[in-house]
């Protein structure tokens, strides 16, 4: 076999080869990237990772969440392990150093517990900077994620549903050392999951 005849098919190999990377990259499915819409079709199978399940139903609550969210700076994500986590900063939704929701919280409250199925479970973790200390701080995160907590329940989620956490200063997404980080630490994150079992 010639060099010039050799070449049709090293190009097919080629291509070929190319054609199975290609798949191999795209073999995450919106069902199991975070953040990314699933698309699934109305009756689908749901995807269970991390031993809970996402639905089409948690992907439109993750939408509806998006639009209520979006003008109070609330991000809104799909984790690995397919739960729905909100990440509301504390400041638009609390004073500082107080636990008493503001009315922009409310909103996206009653949508995460509007036509809540069943089955969903709410974890509600609060978080704070670390300028007080964990005296002050840990008792504050706790107080906030029960204000949320009983906001919910208020609003007909049944309280056997609801975890609360308080982890004060202990977890930070960011400095601590300027303002802005200190903000971006004074957080609630909420939680909704969907157990597989």
């Amino acid at each position: 076999m010639t060099a010039a005849s050799s070449l049709p098919i090293l190009a097919i190999g080629l291509l070929l080869a190319l054609g199975g990377c290609a798949s191999m990259n795209g073999g995450e499915t919106a069902a199991t990237t975070p953040n990314a819409p699933v698309g699934a079709a109305p009756g689908a199978a749901p995807s269970v990772i991390g031993g809970n399940i996402w639905s089409v139903q948690m992907e439109e609550r993750r939408q509806s969440l998006l639009q209520t969210g979006a003008g109070v700076g609330i991000s809104v994500a799909r984790t690995p392990d397919n739960q729905l986590k909100l990440s509301v900063p504390a400041d638009a939704s609390f004073d500082i150093g107080r636990s008493e929701l503001k009315p922009a919280l409310r909103p996206v409250l009653d949508e995460v517990s509007r036509n809540l199925d069943d089955a969903v479970r709410l974890t509600i973790v609060g978080h704070t900077d670390s300028s007080a200390g964990d005296a002050v701080n840990g008792p504050l995160s706790l107080d906030r994620a029960e204000a949320v907590r009983e906001y919910l329940v208020h609003h007909g989620v049944r309280r056997g549903r609801l975890l609360v956490e308080g982890r004060g200063g202990r977890q930070p997404v960011a400095s601590n050392a300027t303002e802005a980080g200190r903000a971006a630490n004074r957080r609630i994150e909420i939680f909704l999951s969907q157990p597989a079992s």
